[in-house]
């Protein structure tokens, strides 16, 4: 059989399509609408498209577009699985008996009942609503209110600097039991409504089989010291294979869940993403950032802009005159079965970061959508409630986030933070970085202009001087926070130091230094210094020498860190290392103990006062420092 390319294939509809998709983020830019999702402005454009401008196209030409519509759906759930940590789920499971006090604590175990009243209030609401107009199918009308966006979730709390604190793991883990069971739910149901009670529905088991299987031969492979470095040779240029590899994943759950029935495609692409999540820790920075292009650069904005194409307007007149109050009741029912439940937060919070994470868990964006769509085809949702979600998808990803920051507004004086003097664009770099791993940072720049130009960045920034005192004494420098000095000027940011140093007494400055004079002057103030020219040096140095130790660290430092962490827990005290549970997702790898270090093995006693040098994901830093801190 020849391979046959025709060119008579209709692209003008794909190419338009693909022109929205390029100029929504530009245009976003361009209008300082960078909070809007762009996928609300994509459905919008979308509709635009299908109603004003493809109307004359035979249907023959969108086959294309449904085709990669869909295959934008499947990525879409691959990706929510990707952001889902599994390490940090595992991480909240109860390892003594669980007493009341031990439950609010546990993120996992509030982050259940939250979802389970969620959907309690949603059933109920959902029976009251049917008064008012015609649901068809009352229980998956109520899972489809419950639903959550951890899409949305993480990155404002990311944002905030909010990610490592026990307000934002608690909330983030909340968002992530509720993606995980509506997904389970909405798989059972719409087969049950499709096929009914039968034996087949047992299949539905076979996809958790294979997530367990692939989960251990995963683990097993990638200790193989062979199978990794082959990984990294053919992961650039022309192989990609670790790409290959992924879409082969995801294809294989896609077709098994296909022969099983067509709703349990939702879960398979999902389950194929939560797998990959567990098992490539380190790789995951360059290879989301390689899926992220795939995703979001091409097929994911596709399916929302051939959402919005379809998204008929005139289906809201099945309600008549009960459109409006339908609509209002529909958006307060979905604020407040996600702000309820969330008052079991208020006990280790406080009533106002409560309140402010049931607003945050109240955005619904591709979840939502997507069983929707499932329900229109099954014949349980009529296509009036079809488009009356996709409304509420646009009102709560817009108004979620907001009253979020206003009910809980980001107090810059408060919590663990490091100061950055000057916006040049080490600082900037330096500061996103910081951002990556959780950590609130505040950049201090003088210069109005460059001060908008940060701030629209969306970065913390406050105008002023680094050489008056007032800043520091409105941002509460403590002295335990680190000073960055980084003006892009030396003489400035020795001047800065000094000052810090012997008008403020503050210790924990740090400054890069070009010149051995600066440097000197530097070491008798106290300052730490960081020497371009040795930074560089032993940078090539890396390369030359251990190239993929150094690719693998610099290209996965968000999911790996070294922390320093002192032992002040006195039940640690005197016990051998051996004897000390350490998370699977960290490694010790030195001891500093009265200023001399050494590397400790299973017979080291460790002594409180010892530093710990531990090398690992966030999840499990957060672990041994409970463990070893109490």
């Amino acid at each position: 059989m020849l391979l046959s390319l025709s060119f008579h294939f209709d692209y003008y509809p794909l190419l338009l399509v693909i022109a929205v998709a390029w100029l929504t983020p530009i245009l976003l830019s361009l209008l300082k609408l960078r909070k809007i999702p762009s996928v609300i402005a994509e459905i919008f454009f979308g509709y635009l498209l299908g109603h004003f401008v493809l109307t004359n196209h035979s249907v023959g030409s969108f086959h294309i577009l449904e085709f990669l519509a869909l295959s934008g759906f499947i990525f879409l759930m691959f990706l929510s699985g990707l952001e889902i940590d599994g390490d940090q789920i595992l991480a909240s499971f109860p390892k003594k008996k669980v007493s009341l006090s031990h439950f609010v604590a546990n993120p996992l175990l509030t982050g259940i009942a939250h979802f389970i009243l969620a959907i309690f209030l949603a059933f109920f609401a959902t029976l009251l609503l049917s008064y008012l107009i015609d649901i068809p199918h009352v229980w998956y009308f109520a899972l489809i209110m419950g639903t959550t966006s951890v899409g949305i979730v993480l990155p404002v709390l990311k944002g905030r600097g909010e990610i490592s604190t026990r307000f934002g793991q608690t909330t983030i883990i909340a968002a992530a039991i509720a993606d995980i069971m509506s997904i389970i739910l909405f798989t059972f149901t719409a087969f049950i409504i499709k096929n009914g009670f039968k034996f087949e529905l047992l299949y539905i088991l076979i996809l958790f089989f294979m997530f367990y299987v692939f989960y251990r031969i995963g683990n097993r492979m990638k200790r193989i010291t062979y199978l990794r470095k082959l990984a990294f040779q053919l992961s650039h240029a022309a192989s990609q294979i670790r790409v290959r590899g992924t879409m082969l994943m995801i294809l294989l759950f896609v077709v098994l869940s296909q022969y099983i029935s067509e709703e349990v495609v939702l879960l398979g692409a999902f389950l194929s993403g939560l797998i990959l999540s567990t098992l490539l820790h380190k790789e995951r920075s360059v290879l989301m950032i390689k899926l992220d292009g795939m995703g979001y650069g091409f097929f994911i904005p596709i399916f929302f802009i051939m959402v919005g194409m379809q998204f008929d307007p005139a289906a809201l007149l099945e309600f008549d005159q009960t459109l409006y109050g339908f609509l209002g009741l529909l958006l307060l029912t979905l604020f407040l079965i996600k702000i309820v439940p969330s008052f079991l937060w208020v006990r280790l919070f406080g009533m106002r970061k409560a309140l402010s994470a049931g607003f945050l868990m109240s955005s619904r964006l591709s979840l939502i959508i997507a069983a929707s769509a499932i329900g229109l085809q099954l014949g349980v949702i009529t296509p009036g409630i079809n488009a009356s979600f996709i409304l509420m998808a646009v009102f709560t990803c817009l108004l979620s986030p907001v009253v979020f920051n206003m009910i809980n507004p980001v107090k810059l004086s408060e919590g663990e933070k490091t100061l950055i003097i000057g916006g040049s664009s080490t600082g900037v770099l330096l500061a996103r970085r910081m951002n990556v791993h959780g950590k609130k940072v505040v950049i201090i720049e003088k210069e109005k202009e460059r001060f908008l130009e940060i701030k629209n960045k969306g970065l913390f920034v406050v105008r002023g001087d680094g050489t008056h005192p007032l800043i520091y004494s409105q941002l509460n420098l403590m002295p335990e926070n680190y000073v960055v000095v980084e003006t892009g000027n030396d003489e400035r940011n020795y001047k800065i130091v000094d000052f810090l140093r012997n008008e403020l007494l503050h210790e924990r400055i740090i400054m890069r230094a070009c010149k051995m004079p600066c440097v000197e002057k530097l070491n008798r103030l106290g300052v730490e210094t960081i020497d371009l020219h040795r930074v560089l040096s032993t940078a090539i140095e890396n390369l030359i020498l251990r190239p993929t130790t150094y690719h693998d660290l610099v290209e996965s430092f968000e999911n790996y860190s070294v922390e320093e962490i002192v032992i002040t827990n006195r039940i640690v005290n005197g016990q051998q290392l051996k004897k000390v549970p350490f998370h699977s997702g960290a490694v010790l790898m030195m001891i500093t103990r009265d200023k001399s270090s050494f590397i400790p093995h299973g017979e080291t006693f460790l002594r409180l006062g010892d530093l710990l040098h531990v090398f690992g994901t966030p999840t499990a830093l957060q672990e041994i420092r409970k463990q070893i801190q109490g």
